[in-house]
């Protein structure tokens, strides 16, 4: 079992790490008290459980005091966890505070002063930390790549494909709607109006050498965004690719760049209006 201590202070950026931590396949759980870390190791034998990480901070200061006797039962239980130790300068922290509004979990003194004691309750842990990262000057991307390459584990990259039809809807949970509508119609073709744009025919239709030319300029400029997304440290990319009923144009288009971009990624090809669109047509017809 791989487990994960991420402890650090108060906003140096646990949030984008445990983000980052859960991209990557963990079970995160946002701090349980240590005394009860073996019972979750035994609990998540039987559910095999691979990947679990624990968010221990400040928050957590009543428990505190059971780290030490909570690493010597996860040695006996053959578990060796990875601490990561998340730090940041003064300035920069209260600086993320008067941004954020927010109160810091000691509360009993001004900032400078929680702080300070802050890190000296933390210090058993950042004394045993296998990587201390100072974020006062990293962005999140670079918190999470940092956390990656330390891990030797890059998340997968999850790329949807997705056709649909504008008339019913254009889909909110997606990150770019593209529109194939200035492309050739199958629709206004009686052999091909009942038929998905999955199909060879429908396809040839669709794809003439003008049309095709338009779409080798949405595949390159389809391919950079992809890329850019994961290169920004995204974990999943979703575009739509639209057409008039999400039958015919839009389900081909979807297809064709599901197989040019096999060499770089592997697409999920979801086709939102398919299935209405056919059964429609088989109850007009």
């Amino acid at each position: 079992m791989d487990f994960v201590i991420l402890s650090g202070l108060s906003g140096a950026g646990k949030t984008t790490a445990q983000h980052a931590l859960e991209d990557m396949g963990y079970f995160t759980i946002d701090n349980l008290p240590p005394c009860l870390w073996s019972a979750l190791i035994e609990n998540s034998k039987t559910i095999k459980l691979k990947k679990i990480a624990i968010i221990i901070d400040i928050r957590a200061q009543l428990f505190l005091s059971d780290f030490d006797n909570a690493l010597i039962n996860l040695k006996s239980l053959g578990i060796k966890p990875k601490i990561l130790f998340l730090n940041a300068i003064d300035t920069v922290l209260i600086q993320r505070y008067n941004l954020t509004r927010r109160t810091h979990p000691i509360g009993q003194s001004s900032l400078t002063h929680d702080l300070a004691s802050e890190r000296g309750l933390l210090e058993p842990i950042r004394s045993k930390a296998d990587l201390i990262i100072d974020s006062s000057r990293t962005s999140a991307s670079e918190l999470k790549e940092i956390i990656w390459n330390r891990l030797s584990e890059k998340p997968k990259f999850n790329l949807h494909l997705r056709s649909f039809g504008f008339k019913r809807g254009v889909p909110i949970d997606v990150d770019i709607v593209l529109d194939v509508r200035s492309m050739p119609n199958p629709y206004y073709d009686p052999k091909l109006r009942s038929k998905a744009g999955t199909q060879a025919d429908v396809q040839a239709y669709i794809f003439t050498p003008n049309s095709l030319e338009f779409y080798t300029k949405l595949r390159e400029f389809v391919r950079e965004l992809i890329l850019a997304a994961q290169d920004s440290g995204r974990a999943n990319y979703n575009l739509a690719i639209g057409c008039t009923g999400g039958q015919h144009r839009s389900v081909a288009v979807v297809e064709k760049l599901a197989i040019d971009l096999a060499d770089s990624f592997k697409p999920k090809i979801i086709h939102r209006d398919l299935q209405k669109s056919l059964a429609e047509h088989q109850k007009s017809a």
